[in-house]
């Protein structure tokens, strides 16, 4: 167990698009944490942002190397598990990007490894720490609009053209439902529960897909329905929340801003970070429409929980059991719009 003075050594295996924007600032915002070692084979994209910090080129070699504290994996999806297999074996704590593996059966495995060697594995989920969902979660539990009946969850972007990059190419845990699913089944699932019905729809829309590159999901909580949705062709996109409850509804209609933030060289601790400048809107009993800001976005909580968990000090951010269950709501879609029913999901 790291004691709380001493830092937790990290190696972040990948450095592409996850881990340049979101993870490396992340991690280098929370004081207790140090990176060490980078697995890439691009060293110079790594030098020119961390300047000093060791790269080694083959990752299975950096999941392993002496001195290390904490893995984080950010590197394609299938290969998650061999990665964070090998390093939990040899006595590391783990972060693994969503999905946390390409099937749910490896990641039963994984949480069956962390358990045998008694090492912390997590999985960054992040978006549980946006504005929007925050936003939307606290009104919820205000009972702002009685109780929910009708959900939705959008993400959608305009990128009418098929890039040359392994999530939009045919592969395990590839497509758009297998990048942004995951965000959207961990939210719906933070809110309401565990779903009793998974009914999905995936499609190819794009001129050159070769994988699902729109997806639409309906969960079913009782009388609830959460529908998760996520496009590539919206060009003027829909709202990012959507809420209707048995006493009125309530909109959050842009999404955070974290991601364009890290974009722009923001980061953590900075005055502007997480500031979300679109106002939650709800109606009530047929009163008039009220606004109050947005609950300000913070992703660093995630690896700041996560350092406090590994020293002791508090519980794990995004246990496995939670993963896992997000997991097989991922499934049970594939299996729903692959047969054309609704799937009663197993946890």
């Amino acid at each position: 167990m790291n004691t709380p003075s001493s830092p937790i050594r990290v190696a972040l295996i990948g450095y592409g698009f996850a881990a340049r924007t979101f993870h490396a600032p992340l991690i280098q915002a929370v004081e207790r944490l140090s990176v060490e070692l980078v697995a890439s084979s691009r060293p110079e994209h790594v030098q020119a942002d961390l300047p000093g910090v060791e790269v080694e080129a083959d990752p299975m070699q950096a999941v392993v190397a002496p001195g290390i504290d904490l893995v984080v994996i950010a590197t394609p999806n299938d290969t998650h598990f061999p990665l964070a297999q090998a390093a939990l074996r040899a006595g590391k704590h783990v972060v693994v990007d969503k999905p946390m593996t390409p099937s749910l059966s490896e990641a039963r495995e994984l949480r069956a490894t962390a358990e045998a060697n008694g090492q912390l594995l997590s999985v960054f989920h992040n978006r549980r720490w946006d504005s929007d969902f925050l936003s939307v979660r606290q009104a919820m539990r205000e009972g702002l609009i009685g109780e929910a009946r009708h959900f939705e969850s959008r993400i959608e972007r305009f990128r009418p053209q098929v890039r040359d990059r392994w999530r939009e190419r045919a592969g395990p845990a590839a497509g758009l439902w297998w990048d942004l699913g995951p965000h959207l089944v961990d939210q719906a699932l933070a809110l309401f529960g565990w779903p009793d019905t998974v009914q999905a729809n995936l499609a190819q829309q794009r001129s050159g897909a070769t994988t699902d590159d729109w997806a639409h999901v309906v969960l079913g909580f009782g009388a609830t329905r959460a529908i998760l949705h996520a496009g590539m062709l919206a060009a003027i996109p829909g709202s990012r929340f959507l809420v209707h409850g048995t006493r009125g509804s309530l909109l959050k209609s842009q999404p955070d801003r974290q991601e364009q933030q890290q974009l722009s060289g923001l980061r953590p601790g900075d005055p502007e970070w997480g500031i979300d400048p679109d106002p939650l809107q709800w109606r009530c009993d047929d009163g008039p429409t009220q606004t109050r800001a947005a609950i300000p976005g913070d992703q660093s909580r995630f690896y700041v929980e996560l350092a406090e968990a590994i020293a002791g000090g508090g519980p794990n951010p995004v246990p496995p059991d939670e993963a896992i269950r997000v997991m097989a709501v991922m499934e049970a879609a594939m299996q729903s719009a692959l047969e054309g029913r609704a799937i009663i999901p197993t946890p």
